[in-house]
């Protein structure tokens, strides 16, 4: 068998970097923005389930899958917002690519930097069908990991070039707006909530903690205003005041997770939503006029996660970045396997060693 077909391409994050570098980080948001914005379109195409969650006190460990019967894709996710004390990153990820007529692996990549553009993407997707036309100004609520990428799309996607930002934290606002210093925002540090939203005709909501917060209320939501709310994606985890999601036009991804996991956990399983795809694709109204709070009540879904490692595959093709990962087993004959084994020197002899205690529980 050809020793070519059975390597993996692997993107790295060192790679990651190196694509992102390349393209630059605006480019690489719109195109994603195109992509998953093509992915809604014909989203009927794709198997949908709400993710696999296992949930713990310190946070949750998901995985992520679906197919448009050509690919599949998974990702596997976890969401710790205790781990920024250690130094760990609250979200890591990684993901992989498949052939479905073979079911053998095309692509396996960190996700940990490209859920986080591809998180900004939808949300920059989104708002272009969903925001107030020619919206120039947004508070960004909630200054940590996905703060720039947000600001960076909302710029590349829609033109956004002032920014009011706010975090509990003083020095997440400062480290955000360091970050942002030469992409060409306007930039305001403000003193709360409160005071970030004035003159805001967009509002994105993007903290980390693992609780039913409050962070915008129903007197600070004027009308004609787009809500991005990015940080509610588990269940018990809310940002907005139920008041908010009632005065509001609700777009979601996916509604049996969002209702699980989204803004609207607040609310009754039958109150209205409207599936963001329908918007995309032209069968369901959007934004209808100047005074209408529109909310996209954003969990992340798996068709995302799929657009991403489509547009990632032909990124690595196309500029050499990635590595080939021997991740699958090639014996001579494919039905002998155990063959393969011996030849590697695990015969007779092999069997013969004193064995050990394994698999201890401790």
């Amino acid at each position: 068998m050809d020793r070519k077909l059975n390597l993996v391409r692997f993107v790295s994050v060192e790679r990651m970097m190196r694509i992102v570098g390349k393209r630059g980080v605006a480019r690489v948001l719109t195109d994603l923005a195109a992509c998953i914005e093509a992915d809604f379109r014909r989203w009927e195409q794709f198997d949908k389930t709400a993710r696999v969650a296992s949930h713990s006190h310190d946070g949750v460990i998901e995985l992520m899958p679906t197919s448009d019967g050509r690919h599949y894709a998974f990702k596997y996710v976890n969401g710790h917002p205790g781990n920024t004390r250690d130094g760990r990153q609250t979200v890591t990820a990684f993901g992989v690519l498949s052939d479905v007529a073979t079911g053998y692996p095309l692509l396996f990549s960190e996700m940990t930097i490209l859920t986080a553009l591809r998180t900004a993407a939808t949300s920059a997707m989104a708002a272009r069908h969903l925001a107030p036309r020619g919206a120039r100004t947004m508070a960004l609520i909630g200054n940590g990991a996905q703060s720039e990428f947000q600001a960076l799309a909302f710029k590349a996607v829609l033109g956004v070039g002032n920014l009011r930002l706010y975090d509990i934290d003083p020095e997440a606002s400062a480290r955000c707006a360091r970050n942002l210093a030469g992409f060409g925002f306007d930039i305001a540090i403000c003193g709360s909530a409160e005071a970030a939203v004035l003159g805001a005709q967009i509002v994105t909501t993007a903290t980390a903690d693992k609780a039913n917060a409050t962070i915008l209320t129903d007197n600070m939501v004027g009308a004609g205003v787009h809500i991005n709310a990015v940080g509610g994606d588990c269940p018990g985890k809310t940002e907005l005041h139920a008041d908010v999601l009632r005065r509001s036009d609700i777009f979601v991804e996916y509604p049996p997770q969002t209702r699980i996991e989204g803004e609207i956990q607040q609310l009754a399983p039958d109150h209205p939503v409207t599936e963001l795809w329908r918007v995309v694709a032209g069968q369901a109204e959007g934004r209808r006029d100047g005074r209408q709070i529109t909310l996209f009540d954003s969990v992340g879904f798996a068709i995302e996660d799929f657009s991403a490692l489509r547009w990632l595959a032909d990124e690595a093709a196309r500029t050499g970045e990635y590595d080939e990962l021997d991740l699958l087993a090639d014996p001579d004959e494919p039905r002998d396997l155990f063959g393969m084994l011996l030849r590697a020197g695990a015969g007779p002899a092999a069997a013969h060693q004193r064995p050990r205690e394994v698999c201890e529980t401790r």
